[in-house]
């Protein structure tokens, strides 16, 4: 045997060749066929492997050495793979073996025009990247392999890694047979990432299984550290049917995995180049382009690695393989967490999170890896990082909270894999938590935070197939962006009311003339764009609904340097707030910047869907100067609807003048019923006489809906009552009101009693 029996070029393979060549090998040999860059290499095949382990007569050794392995007996189970790895890495490569790889190798030098090209070697399982299972990480890599003795010797190193700690724990977890799991090894030029970036991405969301998104990871140099959370990368996702960018996070980047000496090491990355983004944003929609390519190619949910060569200036693909956690999930259950206790719970830390779950459990801080029989099961492992060693560990706790990484490192992977909450890129968990304290690790928004004691939660299922369908559309009211992938599943039709307060409470903090003080408008209009961009990204084709700002004066003093900009008002509900603000010389540069993030959503983002709603309009000149002022700052009406929100009795009796500036209305039924009753919603004293199903405020929303649909306008709702008064739903409906927004823990309800109801 010989020639393509023992090598073979990734040129020549395809997914046909799985079980020959493994994954990772045939799924670069399919991206050939793709118009996806890929560096150029060779494989060796599992015939090769089954040579090695026959001609140097080690087969029977290794099978003494597997039987009766435990793998929870940690120290037995590393002296047993130690012994396998020694023995076939001592072994001689046979000559047949040998031979067949260096007409390979030479082959490559000739493509290279090089004599002794540099390359990289990594495994290739026959049971590796397969739809229902990932070996990812569990065998060895080698970079910067240079010569043909280091080639072979690489190799070699590689079969015996088929027999790392983990990758043995793995095999015996899932039952796959150790002897029947054969390697190859992949050998392709060595891509010199260390003078450019590389990293990982996701064809879809990898927290919520969303996969109208690819969700990217990079920093500079080579990628291991990306992927073992040694770095905190930067973050891209990128909107599939658009190819828009929706948001970009710049991450720490302090260092960097570049070559030394013939091998690797880290290294600081300098302070201005941190502060960088390590890829151009064509650079960012070209991989987003190739990974569409490939799921396409593949019909199913990627894991993708790449790099883009330095010397080269090119981006490649280096690996791409089925992601296993969502790809492989089946039914369509909507969990949603939330905490139970009051809002004054002891915050302890905060971070990146994982999971969209809740958890809680006694805290165990690990420094290194021989602590890990001090975590017992249900426990909150809090260290630095994680590896793929890590994993027998990480199954035993009920969650997971780390000092560094991203969302695509190993920590993140892996508790997503398991179930289990992670909060990353904490900073200082290590430090700031104790071992034995209990704390609640809460992953149910973007934000992780860590609370002290373990608090009551409670978890909402909803199956979200099968509902039936309704004339009268239901839609969302949503105020926070990181809830909005996770929400997509929900059978409603769109967003009936974005908010944009919680965006720059939450992601900006900073009242916007205060950053045009400082000149940082970018940052406001940063944080809005990615804000909207996500929801109408999560919500895509259906329609959402944005409104614009609708802080009152009192609220904006509390955003940092508001109380510069801000009058103090004895009724700041029926003060300086909504449209009189926007067309205001002393705010009207601010409103600029929440026009520029909604321009750029709609034209760089690619997300026409997402339309305006102007709150608190008190007369139709009113509307006119804010209509006029958007067409100035780049968002002309004609190109967009634009609603105005129903809540003055202005907005009632003159129902047909504002139908004349405005595509629809949006009734927001607590303002309206204060100013209808005249009772402020924020009075105790009053409370009993706040009643939204005063008659009053009912014929008002009865008489605006028949004056609009007189106008060809639709009218929508998005105050509490239709969530908090079930009788509602049915006197909208009588009205004919065109659609009903609710708070995402009543969609389905609500769905289904509008459904009721039209039967009826």
């Amino acid at each position: 045997m010989g020639g393509d029996t023992f090598s073979r070029r990734l040129a020549d393979v395809s997914s046909e060749d799985t079980g020959a060549v493994g994954g990772k090998s045939a799924n670069l040999g399919e991206l050939a066929d793709l118009d996806v860059p890929v560096l150029p290499g060779f494989t060796t095949t599992a015939d090769a492997y089954d040579c090695y382990i026959e001609r140097t007569g080690i087969g029977e050794e290794i099978e003494s050495e597997l039987a009766g392995v435990d793998a929870d007996d940690v120290a037995d189970l590393q002296q047993r793979g130690e012994r396998i790895r020694t023995l076939i890495s001592d072994a001689e490569m046979p000559a047949e073996l040998e031979s067949a790889i260096l007409e390979q190798y030479e082959k490559l030098a000739a493509q290279l025009d090089l004599s002794d090209p540099e390359v990289a070697v990594r495994s290739s399982a026959t049971a590796e990247d397969l739809p229902d299972a990932s070996f990812a990480g569990q065998q060895e890599t080698f970079l910067n392999v240079s010569g043909r003795t280091e080639l072979l010797e690489s190799i070699k190193h590689c079969f015996a890694s088929l027999f790392t700690d983990r990758a043995i724990v793995y095999r015996e977890n899932n039952d796959f047979d150790h002897l029947e799991v054969k390697l190859a090894c992949t050998v392709q030029k060595m891509g010199r990432a260390d003078l450019a970036s590389s990293g990982v991405l996701f064809t879809l969301d990898p927290d919520t299984g969303f996969e109208e998104v690819v969700v990217i990871e990079a920093a500079y140099g080579f990628g291991e550290p990306v992927v073992q959370g040694v770095v905190d990368p930067d973050r891209y996702v990128v909107f599939k049917p658009t190819n828009g960018i929706v948001e970009k996070e710049l991450g720490g980047k302090t260092q960097r995995m570049v070559r030394r000496n013939g091998g690797t090491k880290l290294e600081s990355v300098p302070e201005d180049a941190q502060g960088e983004f390590a890829l151009s944003d064509d650079q960012i929609r070209e991989l987003a382009t190739y990974a569409a390519r490939i799921e396409e190619h593949f019909g199913r949910p990627q894991d993708i690695e790449w790099l883009v060569d330095g010397q080269l200036e090119e981006l490649f693909v280096v690996q791409a393989r089925p992601e296993t956690v969502h790809g492989a999930a089946e039914g369509n259950v909507l969990r949603t967490y939330s905490l139970t206790e009051p809002g004054d719970a002891d915050e302890m830390l905060d971070g990146i999170a994982i999971g969209n779950a809740v958890a809680s459990g006694p805290v165990r801080v690990l420094e290194d890896l021989r602590e890990m029989d001090r975590v017992e099961e249900g426990d909150v492992l809090v260290t630095e990082m994680t590896d793929p060693d890590w994993v027998p560990v990480m199954k035993r706790s009920s969650a997971i909270v780390t000092d560094r990484g991203g969302k695509t490192s190993h920590a993140a992977i892996v508790s997503r894999e398991l179930g289990i909450p992670a909060i990353v890129r904490t900073g200082n968990a290590t430090e700031t938590l104790s071992n034995g304290d209990p704390v609640t690790v809460d992953c149910s928004t973007d934000v992780g935070r860590v609370y002290a004691d373990e608090l009551e939660y409670e978890v909402r299922e909803e199956v979200v197939d099968d509902l039936p369908e309704t004339d009268t559309a239901v839609k969302l009211i949503l105020g926070d962006p990181g809830r909005a992938f996770a929400l997509a599943t929900l059978p409603v039709d769109g967003v009936g009311l974005a908010r944009e307060e919680f965006i720059v409470t939450s992601h900006v903090g900073y009242h916007p003339l205060e950053l045009l003080e400082r000149g940082a408008e970018e940052r406001f209009v940063d944080a809005l764009r990615t804000g909207i961009a996500k929801i109408g990204a999560a919500f895509y084709p259906d329609d959402v609904l944005f409104r614009l700002s609708d802080f009152k004066t009192d609220e904006y003093r509390n955003l940092e340097g508001g109380w510069k900009y801000e009058p103090e008002e004895s009724n700041p509900m029926l003060g300086w707030r909504g449209a009189s603000r926007y067309y205001d010389e002393q705010f009207r540069e601010a409103f600029r910047l929440e026009c520029e993030a909604l321009r750029q959503v709609r034209e760089d983002v690619g997300l026409d869907n997402v339309t305006v709603m102007v709150p608190f309009c008190r007369t139709p000149a009113e509307g006119e100067r804010v209509l006029e002022l958007m067409a100035e700052y780049g968002l002309p009406p004609e190109e967009m609807d634009v609603y105005v929100m129903a809540e003055l009795p202005s907005n009632i009796v003159l129902a047909d003048r504002f139908a004349e500036l405005f595509d629809g209305f949006s009734i927001g039924s607590n303002d309206l019923t204060q100013l209808t009753l005249g009772v402020d919603r924020n009075s105790e004293q009053l409370a009993p006489l706040f009643d939204e199903t005063d008659e009053s405020v009912m014929r008002s929303i009865s008489s605006l809906i028949e004056e609009a649909h007189r106008h060809d306008r639709p009218v929508g709702i998005c105050g509490d009552a239709p969530s908090t008064i079930p009788e509602y739903v049915e006197f909208l409906l009588e009205a004919e009101i065109d659609s009903i927004s609710v708070s995402p823990d009543v969609a389905v309800e609500t769905l289904l009693t509008v459904a009721e109801l039209e039967e009826t």
